[in-house]
């Protein structure tokens, strides 16, 4: 499984989704940069998020907060007290840094040396806002998006005229001075997050923590996640986060293990009750049918984008010994295929000459690779034998290659091949989009 994750690593860098931070400068730990398909397919994750929350469910309304706020928005919340920590321990050694939970024996993993004593380490990155890096102007990077939300929580009721329950969902960048960044894009110190706070009544958070919980999964299947890679992890009391009463990790089977990449979390009144106690704000949700007043019960869903990201990756991943071809002879050649889901994939068309040697097919092909590129995100490829250019639209998985030919002077008609099972079909160039279209909707166009 090790072997499939750094295949997987490297096909990210080849291919142009996501490359390391400052590479010519040697690189800089915990930050990755998008690259051209990379920034298409976290873009489609947000895109399709963002419809699921505001279009498909009632009462969600969108929000784009600070990144930075009051240094006192910190304090309230418990990020800057123990509660949002982690147990450092050093190598006195090789001074190689390592969090309390990756340490199984009590030496270094790296190189078997001895380890300080545990001491915490809060994750907050500091910044300074003004002229002057004085103690007055020291604030944070946010550490996580749903802070700005609690922010905006009565800005957001009042001017929405929003009755319980309703949520509000945002996507932002968030960081975290996280101790050893590892696993490529999983643990990283700068970070997207996709988060829905619900808030409801206290004694309906129960009902409403079940629901968001099964529609979050369902998400994930829905967009090609296969169940056995999927699961839901009830977390313990002591393990939880500070502010949870309940907490389900959403976990997805990656080549090192099982890890998180959304959390479930009943956080009470935690949030809104300490916010209004120390900014004196009163943040309390009003009932006028009922005539009571009191502080609503959230329910979060916290995705991290990149990690959501990963996961799909890894998931679509797939090698063919061999290729793919019938006409392929038997060698030591594996074709990579990346079997994303036709909404994540980041390029969707693939226009391609069948030879770059004849002006008249270029010129063609050119011609519907104007037409297409309005309607979707396209490619156009002359490089190589037809065959090596099926293979490497294969592997950043595109939907749908479109190749100009010979009987394309003459009928003006185009060959479209599926990525998943090869199988072609003429297509009027007239009717090419309308056709594309019927396939990224999933009609079964091709016929196996």
């Amino acid at each position: 499984m090790e072997d499939k994750f750094s295949k997987i690593v490297s096909l990210c860098k080849r291919r142009g989704f996501i490359f390391p931070s400052s590479e010519i400068y040697g690189g800089i730990g915990g930050f990755y940069d998008f690259g051209p398909l990379g920034v298409e397919m976290k873009r489609n994750i947000k895109d399709l998020w963002w419809k699921e929350m505001i279009q498909n469910h009632e009462n969600i309304v969108g929000l784009d907060a600070s990144i930075i706020m009051s240094p006192k928005v910190w304090q309230a919340s418990g990020h800057l007290t123990a509660g949002f920590a982690d147990t450092l321990l050093e190598c006195k050694k090789c001074h190689k840094r390592f969090r309390k939970d990756e340490i199984k024996q009590n030496k270094c993993p790296e190189c078997g040396g001895k380890l300080t004593k545990p001491r915490k380490f809060n994750l907050m990155m500091k910044t300074f806002v003004g002229p002057v890096e004085e103690e007055a102007s020291l604030t944070y990077l946010r550490a996580e998006t749903c802070q700005g939300i609690y922010m905006n929580f009565k800005n957001v009721l009042n001017t929405m005229r929003l009755k319980l329950p309703f949520g509000i969902c945002q996507i932002g960048k968030s960081f975290r001075n996280e101790i050893n960044p590892k696993n490529f894009i999983f643990r990283t110190r700068e970070f997207e997050q996709m988060e829905l706070q619900w808030f409801c009544h206290p004694k309906e958070a129960k009902k409403w923590f079940e629901f968001w919980k099964k529609e979050r999964l369902k998400w994930y299947e829905s967009l090609g996640l296969k169940k056995k890679n999927l699961r839901a992890k009830e977390i313990p009391a002591k393990e939880r986060a500070h502010y949870a009463k309940r907490q389900v990790d959403i976990e997805y089977r990656f080549p090192f293990g099982w890890g998180e990449i959304e959390g479930v979390h009943n956080r009470g009144d935690w949030d809104l009750s300490n916010h209004a106690k120390h900014s004196g704000e009163d943040l309390r949700y009003f009932d006028e049918t009922k005539k009571e007043k009191y502080f609503p019960y959230i329910i979060e869903t916290s995705i991290g984008v990149e990690r959501s990201l990963f996961a799909f990756l890894c998931d679509a991943f797939e090698e063919i010994p061999g290729g793919r071809t019938k006409t392929t002879k038997a060698t030591k050649e594996v074709e990579i295929l990346l079997k994303l889901h036709k909404k994540l994939a980041p390029i969707k068309v693939a226009v391609l000459p069948l030879v770059r040697n004849k002006r008249e097919l270029v010129k063609k092909a050119k011609e519907v690779y104007k037409l297409v590129k309005p309607h979707f995100v396209s490619q156009y490829d002359e490089i190589g034998s037809i065959g090596r250019r099926y293979r490497r639209q294969d592997e950043i998985a595109t939907v749908v290659s479109v190749t100009v030919d010979f009987q394309t002077l003459k009928d003006n008609t185009v060959t479209c091949r599926d990525r998943d099972t090869m199988t072609q079909i003429r297509v009027k160039i007239q009717n090419l989009v309308e056709v594309i279209k019927k396939i990224l909707e999933g009609e079964k166009v091709f016929k196996v």
